[in-house]
């Protein structure tokens, strides 16, 4: 008798507009209980998705399905990088970037059905010190705009640009930032300082639209303070991928980097679409080529 597959669906009830489930009873119509043994299992704060995954590792899962937004995917994914076991994806996020760049349908019995198929497409992972991105990471107004939007009590786009102009027009400073990268070293005071391994920030919105998860490299855009006038017409670019006219923005690919302040400590970044601030003076970005097998 063929031993059964055991696939684990960890759902983030919260994720998106919130209410998010899955029926056991949808699951096995798709999955044949003979062949899969299936267990469902609900995250119930930060970071609880991480604990569900290495209780599912633990538990031999071969497939672990990320059930919510990039967030939701990063909590689990980070845990089988370079590993046997296989992720899954159901978008029920607000964004869905890293999905949406995998072409995973919205649906749940269509994306239960890219599963079933099971497709196997090994992509690159972004390192962030001692942390994954799967996604993207950013500084500047990339975390500001995150901070206000995780702020805000609707996850809409509405929402999301509602933050993205309060970010823009906001006057404090950022501080300066060096790196070092590509045998050359460069300091910038970012409007914007945005890393990225997917070519999609979410909401069909890109700054990277040229990206790949299998060319080995990370896609690195630059945007140095400016005055408001030239900050909200990056903003305005950026919304139809015309941002790269402006002459302010750089852009360029990278396999690691090396990112350091002189005068602060704190990091304000965000991975994968949250808010994540890093107390060290120093970062380091590198490329991990495919070292995670997702379904596609």
């Amino acid at each position: 008798m063929t031993k059964a597959i055991h696939i684990h669906f960890i759902i983030n009830p919260v994720a998106g507009s919130g209410n998010n489930d899955l029926r056991l009873e949808d699951v096995y119509d798709i999955f044949d209980p003979e062949h899969y043994e299936v267990s469902i299992k609900y995250s119930e704060y930060p970071t609880h998705s991480t604990i569900l995954t290495k209780d599912s590792l633990k538990e031999q899962a071969s497939i672990i399905v990320a059930c919510g937004g990039d967030g939701t995917i990063n909590e689990i994914a980070r845990c089988i990088v370079n590993t046997p076991v296989i992720l899954g994806i159901i978008p029920m996020g607000s964004g869905n970037g890293l999905a949406s760049h995998l072409n995973i349908p919205k649906n749940k019995k269509q994306a239960l059905m890219v599963i079933k198929k099971q497709a196997i497409k090994k992509i690159d992972v972004g390192r962030f010190n001692d942390n994954y991105f799967f996604s993207n990471a950013g500084f500047g107004i990339a975390a500001k705009v995150i901070k206000h939007y995780q702020a805000s009590k609707k996850r809409r786009f509405y929402s999301y640009l509602k933050a993205s102009i309060k970010s823009l027009l906001e006057s404090k400073d950022d501080h300066l930032i060096q790196i070092s990268t590509n045998n050359e070293k460069l300091s910038i005071n970012p409007l914007l300082l945005f890393i990225s391994n997917s070519n999609e920030m979410g909401y069909k919105v890109s700054l990277t639209p040229k990206a790949s998860l299998q060319d080995g490299l990370l896609d690195i855009v630059m945007v140095p303070k400016t005055n408001k006038l030239r900050t909200l017409l990056f903003g305005f670019l950026m919304l139809f991928k015309k941002h790269h006219i402006l002459k302010e923005v750089k852009s360029f690919q990278i396999k690691n980097a090396e990112l350091s302040q002189s005068h602060e400590k704190l990091f304000h970044s965000q991975i994968d679409g949250e808010y994540f601030p890093i107390n060290k003076k120093s970062i380091s970005i590198s490329v991990m080529e495919k070292s995670l097998q997702v379904i596609t």
